[in-house]
């Protein structure tokens, strides 16, 4: 292996301490210690692999985690920030979207055409953002090129002199447009620009694979035969600098290069989240109904986990050390429950624990996108201020805490229903309010509100 995916894997990474992802996990995720120790554990061994001597870093396998618990207490979001924090390909599936080789559904090797998918695209907005600069000053030369095109030299042979006269005086010319164009004074102005169209038929492939999934380029087998062409747009000069701004940084991107370092980022630094793992599992004994195709999933999934090559349509992806993050519930199931070769792929278990009352109060005032805060941000565009009193907030983690003990536990999910009934009315009056207000929601408010639905077991169906 090269140079290059060590250096991008430590770029990515940042090279961040175990202690300061869990400190980075803590600003979104309350509680769950255990399961961000897992995480952080495995992303910094990602890096260490890759600092670790050549003949040995192949030998290196991730050690993937399944993480076990009732919905709502933060499974996906640890996944999803970790992934953000190591600018690393994430993709989320379910697994109960997979289905066993034969029947009718998608199979469980699209999980790394999707992730490759994503790497493409992230590698692309990143070379994109670095040719910005470029690409607007060559976008803005193309525009130019329309709004004032060269004067014409008179007919006939001129002196040297007058020549240089003209020239001058179409840069003069020029350098005052761009400076208008620069400050938006042409904004306004309608220009033509060439707009690429593709002729490419319609096509339909009858199955469960598309061609994307098979890994065939479609524009590439029929490009040849059904060039593009060109056709003319009128657009105001802000649009037209947006998509010529485009269409330049399309042509500055290498995308042999930038493809080439996609799937070394995939390889080296991809996250697959595999949710509702339970779901596959199936009860030991059983050879008929539908665990014959759940054991055919995970029996499919295993060569994935494991490590295997996988065609996609920017070529092949080896899956040995992509990070693979199973979840699930396991109410009805149990971890062993599944094929023993698949539990051997998950060597790390993490229990993550129901949330508590304290924990809820945590969740809706401690994190940088914490409830209360998107609630107030989103009233606060109508003119209105919404303030929660300590006690308030106290009262409402009391009664979502005491819902999910004597309804179904979904967690934090909870929060959002009761916050939702909770701020039905000033959410419904709010467009109509004529004069910026303040709305102060205490304790006796939030018991007034949902003390009905705590008390009916039977009402609190209609908060979900």
């Amino acid at each position: 292996m090269s140079s290059t995916p060590r250096k991008q894997a430590s770029d990515s990474v940042r090279e961040l301490t175990p202690r300061e992802i869990v400190k980075e996990l803590d600003k979104y995720i309350i509680g769950q210690q255990n399961a961000k120790k897992s995480v952080a554990i495995a992303l910094r061994n990602r890096w260490r692999r890759l600092q670790a001597p050549e003949h040995l870093r192949e030998e290196i396998m991730p050690n993937n985690i399944i993480l076990i618990g009732p919905t709502g207490v933060g499974k996906t979001e640890i996944a999803r920030r970790l992934a953000k924090l190591a600018h690393a390909p994430f993709i989320k599936v379910e697994a109960s979207k997979f289905t066993e080789v034969g029947y009718v559904g998608r199979d469980v090797e699209s999980m790394i055409r999707d992730l490759t998918e994503i790497a493409v695209n992230m590698v692309k907005a990143e070379k994109t953002a670095e040719v910005q600069t470029k690409a607007l000053n060559l976008a803005e030369e193309r525009i130019l090129d329309e709004l004032l095109p060269p004067v014409r030299r008179p007919e006939g042979n001129l002196p040297e002199e007058n020549t240089a006269a003209y020239d001058e005086e179409n840069r003069r010319t020029r350098e005052k447009f761009r400076e208008k164009l620069k400050a938006g004074e042409l904004d306004h102005r309608t220009i033509e620009i060439d707009v690429p169209t593709s002729q490419m038929p319609l096509m339909q492939v009858m199955g469960p694979m598309s061609l994307e999934e098979m890994g065939i380029n479609v524009q590439d087998m029929f490009g040849n035969l059904f060039p593009k062409k060109n056709k003319q747009r009128k657009l105001n000069v802000a649009e037209a600098k947006v998509f010529l701004t485009q269409e330049e940084a399309q042509k500055l991107i290498d995308m042999e290069k930038a493809t080439r370092e996609a799937l070394q980022r995939v390889e080296n630094s991809g996250i697959v989240f595999i949710d509702e793992i339970d779901k596959i599992a199936s009860s030991r004994g059983q050879s008929t109904g539908p665990d014959v195709s759940r054991e055919g999933v995970q029996r499919d999934l295993l060569p994935i986990v494991e490590g295997s090559s996988v065609t996609t349509k920017y070529g092949m992806v080896k899956t040995d050390h992509i990070l693979f993050i199973a979840s699930g519930a396991f109410h009805a199931a149990k971890p062993s429950d599944l094929i023993p070769e698949l539990q051997g792929r998950f060597p790390i278990r993490v229990e993550l624990q129901s949330l508590s009352e304290d924990d809820f109060v945590k969740i809706l005032t401690l994190p940088k996108n914490a409830l209360l805060k998107q609630y107030a941000a989103l009233l606060q565009t109508e003119g209105i201020t919404l303030d929660f009193d300590d006690e308030a907030v106290r009262e409402i983690a009391r009664v979502a805490y005491e819902v999910n003990e004597q309804v179904e536990n979904i967690g934090a999910r909870r929060l959002h229903t009761i916050l939702t009934t909770l701020l039905e009315e000033p959410l419904f009056d709010a467009p109509d309010t004529i004069q910026s207000t303040t709305i102060q929601v205490t304790k006796s408010l939030v018991v007034e509100k949902l003390s009905s639905i705590v008390k009916d077991r039977d009402l609190s169906r209609y908060i979900l």
